[in-house]
C-alpha cells in the first residue's frame, strides 16, 4: 500500500473548535492532511495516542527569553527548550533585550538567531517608542513580527512610553493589534515610598490596583480616539476585568497562570521575592475575580510572562530584587490541573492558548486542528499526576515558584509542524524552530 502520511497520530481524543472526540490525525510535509478513522498501513510512522488528548499546539504569546544581552539568565535555545518540555509549540518573545527590539535590524537579528536554533516556532514583539512611532506600521509587518509592544510602566530607556501623546502617536500608526504593559508610571514614581525594605509583600501595595486601572482607562480612551486595537497584558486586578468587559470593541486581554494560581495573602511569606512580578501577584479575592473574568469570557488568552532571573539575583533584599519568574514550562501542567479541578473546561483552555491567539493576532496556519493547518499538537495525559520540581525546569535559571507542587494533567508530547520535538520528557529532534506567519503580513 502506498504511503499517504508521514506520521499518523492514532487513537487520541482530539480537542478542537468543533468539540471533543476520538479521531486519528494524518500528517504529511508538516501539515494536517486528514482527520478521522485512518489506516495505519498508510503511514510511515504511527504514534499511539490511546488514552491521550490531542490539543492544537499551545501558543504562549508573552515570554522573555533575554537574548541578546542577558543570556546569563536565558537565551533563545534554553527558553524554547523549556517551552517544548512543557508542551508549548510557539512563543511570542518580548522586546526588552539588549539591544532592544525596536528596529528592522534588531528584529531580523532575532529571527536569524531563532531560526533552526529554537526548539519551538516563534515571533518577536517589536518595541514601540517615541522615536519609532511613525515607523510602526512598517515594523509590525516585517517577517517574524508579532506586532508592537508598548511599556506604559515598568521599563527603562526608550521602551518606556508613559505619556498619552506618546501612546497616541504609536496607535495612530498601527494596523495590527498592539500589546501593552499597563501600569501608570507617574503613579509608580509618586508611590515609591510605599515599598518596605526587605518586605516583598509591600510590592502589591506600591503597585496597587489603582495604578493598573488608571493606566488601562487611559489606554482604552486613547485606543478609541485612535481607532486602534489593543491587547492588555497580564491583568492582575478585579477592577480591570470589570472595566474591560465594557470595552471589548477595542481591547482584548491576557491573564497568567501565576495570577490565577498564587494567593499573595500567604505566598509572600512562603516564597518571598520568587513571586515578585510586575504587575504583582495579589490576594485570593483578586484571584477569584480573575477566574470570573475567565468564566465570563472577558479574558481572551493565557500567557506565561516567563521572565527568568537567577536565584542569586532574586535573593537580593526587596526592592533591589528583580521582578520576574519562570513560567513557559509550567503553563500547561498548571492550567491542566485547574481543568481537572473544574476551574475551566479543556475546550476553554484550548480557546485561550490556540484559538484565541489565532483570532486576536491573525496567525496563519496555526491554532486549529484542521486539514491544511500546520501539524502543531500539544499531546497531554489528563489523568497523569506529577510533581513539578526545580530539577525538571529546562530554563537556564533552573527554578520555578511551583517547586514541589503536585498536579494532575501532564504534557506528553510537543509536535511542531509534524516533528515530534518532545515525547515523554525527552527532546526527540534537533532544533527546527521557524518564524510564525501572520495573515496581515504574508
Amino acid at each position: 500500500m502506498p504511503i499517504t502520511f508521514d506520521t499518523l497520530f492514532k487513537g487520541g481524543t482530539v480537542v478542537n473548535q468543533d468539540g471533543i472526540g476520538k479521531a486519528d490525525l494524518g500528517v504529511k510535509n508538516g501539515k494536517i492532511i486528514a482527520l478521522g478513522a485512518l489506516d495505519p498501513k498508510a503511514a510511515g510512522e504511527v504514534i499511539d495516542c490511546t488514552g491521550l488528548h490531542i490539543l492544537p499546539g499551545v501558543i504562549d504569546t508573552q515570554v522573555h527569553f533575554r537574548e541578546p544581552g542577558l543570556t546569563n539568565k536565558e537565551d533563545l535555545e534554553t527558553g524554547s527548550r523549556a517551552a517544548v518540555m512543557g508542551g508549548v509549540t510557539a512563543v511570542f518573545e518580548m522586546p526588552n533585550t539588549d539591544p532592544q527590539t525596536t528596529t528592522p535590524e534588531a528584529l531580523a537579528d532575532k529571527v536569524r538567531r531563532g531560526t533552526h536554533r529554537m526548539h519551538c516556532d516563534f515571533a518577536f514583539w517589536v518595541g514601540g517608542t517615541h522615536e519609532n512611532a511613525k515607523h510602526v506600521a512598517e515594523l509590525e509587518r516585517l517577517p517574524g513580527a508579532a506586532g508592537i509592544k508598548v511599556f506604559m510602566g515598568s521599563s527603562t530607556g526608550s521602551l518606556l512610553v508613559e505619556d498619552d501623546e506618546g501612546v497616541a502617536n504609536i496607535l495612530r500608526n498601527t494596523r495590527r493589534r498592539s500589546a501593552f504593559h499597563s501600569e501608570d508610571e507617574m503613579m509608580l514614581r509618586e508611590r515609591k515610598d510605599l515599598r518596605v525594605e526587605g518586605d516583598p509583600s509591600s510590592h502589591p501595595i506600591w503597585r496597587s490596583p489603582e495604578v493598573a486601572l488608571r493606566c488601562t482607562e487611559r489606554l482604552v480612551r486613547i485606543a478609541h480616539e485612535a481607532g486602534a486595537n489593543i491587547h492588555v497584558l497580564h491583568i492582575s486586578t478585579a477592577e480591570e476585568i470589570a472595566f474591560l468587559a465594557n470595552h471589548k470593541d477595542v481591547a482584548s486581554c491576557e491573564v497568567t497562570p501565576h495570577h490565577l494560581t498564587i494567593d499573595g495573602d500567604e505566598a509572600y511569606q512562603r516564597l518571598g521575592t520568587l513571586i515578585q512580578m510586575n504587575p504583582p501577584v495579589r490576594g485570593a479575592s483578586v484571584r477569584d475575580a480573575l477566574w470570573q473574568g475567565v468564566a465570563q469570557g472577558v479574558a481572551d488568552v493565557l500567557g506565561s510572562d516567563h521572565a527568568p532571573h537567577t536565584l542569586e539575583e532574586k535573593a537580593k533584599p526587596y526592592p533591589a530584587s528583580p521582578s520576574g519568574m519562570t513560567g513557559v514550562q509550567t503553563l500547561v501542567p498548571m492550567m491542566l490541573d485547574h481543568v481537572n479541578k473544574g476551574h475551566l473546561s479543556l475546550q476553554r483552555f484550548v480557546d485561550m492558548t490556540s484559538a484565541g491567539p489565532l483570532r486576536l493576532f491573525g496567525i496563519a496556519g496555526k491554532g486549529r486542528i484542521a486539514k491544511g493547518y500546520e501539524a502543531d499538537f500539544t499531546i497531554v495525559d489528563m489523568q497523569r499526576r506529577e510533581t513539578i520540581t526545580n530539577k525538571w525546569i529546562a530554563s537556564r535559571c533552573g527554578w520555578t515558584p511551583y517547586d514541589g507542587v503536585s498536579v494532575q494533567g501532564w504534557p506528553i508530547g510537543t509536535i511542531v509542524r509534524g516533528h515530534r520535538v518532545m515525547w515523554e520528557g525527552e527532546l526527540m529532534t534537533p532544533a527546527q524552530g521557524e518564524a510564525v506567519r501572520f495573515n496581515g503580513t504574508l
